[in-house]
């Protein structure tokens, strides 16, 4: 396992994983433009607005194929969960540690990747936030600051959940220091941090994060609506605001239930319904419809089928690498790629969640039956020039088509839309909203569900579990269920009777959301903000033994 060379890296690395290096740290050349030159140049402006997408993209280092930015970030998430396996006989696979619970301390270069991934983009939003001026600003200026405003409550609001410690069966409240880190996230740097300040800089409590994330919210909110453009679904607009709304308020809810304060989770839960609502009101795009979906040229691979979305074109450097991309990791349908490589490289949806869809829910033909299922055959994949899709094993995904559905030519088919946020998750948020407070689920949600599953029919029993299972299912692949997972304190399964988890080390289970969902900090950082001496989240790594079939 590759650890930190500290001799090697040197400074160099430091400044990279430092926050006072991320306040020094130099941005793209295409996109740098002073305070001064923003203020006289609506083009800089937009130029550095253009320039936070597709950041979030960036290989962040060439020998580390896992290493593509928020993508990776997202299969990463998935990893974690017990949704997602690696399907066939075991190969070679850059996800090994996070799906096996290794190396996931301090010290080692897959803890940095993450954490200099966001701190890296918030610098680049900082600068935007910090040199426009909304006294002074054109109006085209006031929508690229909304903009701005959101991509940093977005890219926080992933942090805080990730990196939040919440109580696990491995550690209840105290990190290896003894000390007592329960519900700290992380440091919160803005456009007004000095150098100074970042070297002394604690962990924000829940509290305090939402509270900043919601500032954001309603700037956003506020300047967003000046935007003339969202290019293609690239840029969020009032109603990717909303939706980071009604996130956030989830989370709130969750965590005052947590701890106790039922008047404040109600209150919270009711306000993710409000923002959900207003979400799917807002938003131009409707659900993704069967046919949609099922397209073997566009399916879950178009920007106007999502509310928010990373768009990979042929120019992107993740595209021209062939291999270190979305596509190349996510789609069993390409001959090139990693899942091209053989049945190992698979990405396989769990037999236990596959075997809670019914038959007539038409998300199940997203995933190859197994032999003898009434489904069996019935998942279509594209027509491809060098070889046949005939080896995807049972459970193996087809939901990610490679682009305009071409199989053979990455420049083609890796140049795909990424799902951010889709509409389909703000049903989901308004009905667990509701039932949290105690209300009767919404009929739009029922609704909703009708269009996936015609017989389906609300339960009369465990109703917030069914609503969770769906929810998991909709967004299967999309980085979006380990946040439920830990939310929720549910279990990760992996090792049980008749399991299609190939990896023997990968089968672990746990009671409650699993520690090594309470993400660690890179030592580096501690070793530049003093404030984060003793007060990381605990090494979660190998603290659970894997299933033996006992």
């Amino acid at each position: 396992m590759k650890k930190i060379n500290f001799a090697i890296l040197g400074a160099a690395f430091l400044s990279m994983t430092s926050l006072t290096g991320c306040l020094d740290e130099t941005f793209p050349q295409s996109s740098t433009a002073t305070d001064e030159q923003v203020a006289l140049s609506p083009a800089a402006t937009a130029n550095m607005a253009a320039g936070i997408p597709a950041a979030t993209l960036n290989v962040w280092d060439e020998d580390s194929h896992w290493s593509f930015g928020l993508p990776a970030i997202m299969i990463i998430r998935d990893m974690m969960t017990g949704d997602i396996h690696m399907g066939g006989e075991v190969g070679y696979s850059h996800w090994t540690v996070w799906y096996q619970n290794k190396y996931l301390g301090d010290g080692y270069l897959r803890t940095q990747f993450p954490w200099n991934f966001y701190y890296g983009r918030l610098l680049s939003v900082n600068q935007l936030v910090g040199a426009i001026d909304p006294e002074t600003a054109t109006d085209a200026q006031k929508g690229y600051l909304g903009q701005a405003y959101a991509y940093r409550a977005m890219f926080y609001l992933d942090m805080a959940r990730m990196y939040e410690f919440l109580p696990n069966d491995i550690y209840a409240d105290k990190n290896e220091q003894g000390v007592d880190v329960r519900y700290l996230t992380v440091p919160i740097v803005t456009d007004k941090t000095t150098p100074q300040e970042a070297t002394e800089n604690p962990r924000a409590t829940h509290e305090e994060m939402s509270e900043f994330i919601e500032s954001d919210l309603n700037a956003a909110k506020e300047y967003v609506v000046f935007q003339t453009s969202t290019d293609g679904g690239t840029q969020p607009d009032l109603a990717c605001v909303y939706g980071l709304m009604a996130r956030l308020y989830l989370w709130d809810g969750s965590y005052y239930a947590e701890i106790g304060e039922e008047d404040k989770s109600k209150t919270a839960f009711a306000s993710a319904s409000e923002y959900a609502q207003k979400a799917i009101q807002t938003t131009k795009v409707q659900p993704v419809t069967k046919a949609d979906a099922l397209n073997t040229a566009t399916g879950f691979n178009t920007a106007s089928q999502f509310m928010w979305a990373m768009q990979q074109t042929n120019s992107n450097d993740c595209v021209q690498t062939g291999i270190i991309n979305w596509i190349s990791w996510v789609s069993n349908q390409t001959s090139f790629g990693y899942t091209g490589l053989g049945t190992g490289l698979f990405r396989v949806i769990d037999k236990n969640l596959y075997d809670r869809i019914p038959d007539t829910d038409w998300r199940k033909l997203e995933f190859v039956a197994p032999e003898g299922s009434p489904l069996e055959g019935q998942t279509q994949f594209p027509v491809t020039q060098n070889g046949s899709f005939e080896d995807n094993i049972a459970y193996s995904s087809a939901k990610f088509r490679p682009g305009n559905g071409d199989a053979d030519d990455y420049n083609v088919g890796a140049a795909t839309a990424i799902p951010l946020m889709r509409v389909e998750e703000m049903y989901f948020i308004w009905a667990e909203a509701e039932v949290q407070q105690g209300n009767e689920l919404p009929a739009a949600f029922v609704d909703f569900m009708k269009t996936r599953d015609p017989q389906f029919t609300p339960a009369t029993d465990f109703l917030l579990d069914q609503i969770i299972t769906n929810k998991r299912v909709e967004l299967w692949g999309e980085g979006q269920s380990f946040f439920d997972i830990k939310r929720l304190d549910m279990s990760v399964t992996r090792g049980y009777e008749g399991t299609n988890c190939q990896d023997e080390q990968a089968r672990l289970n746990t009671n409650g959301r699993p520690a090594w969902m309470n993400f660690v900090m890179v030592r580096t950082e501690s070793n530049n903000n003093h404030a984060l001496e003793g007060m990381n989240n605990p090494d979660p790594s190998d603290k659970y033994s894997p299933w033996t079939g006992q």
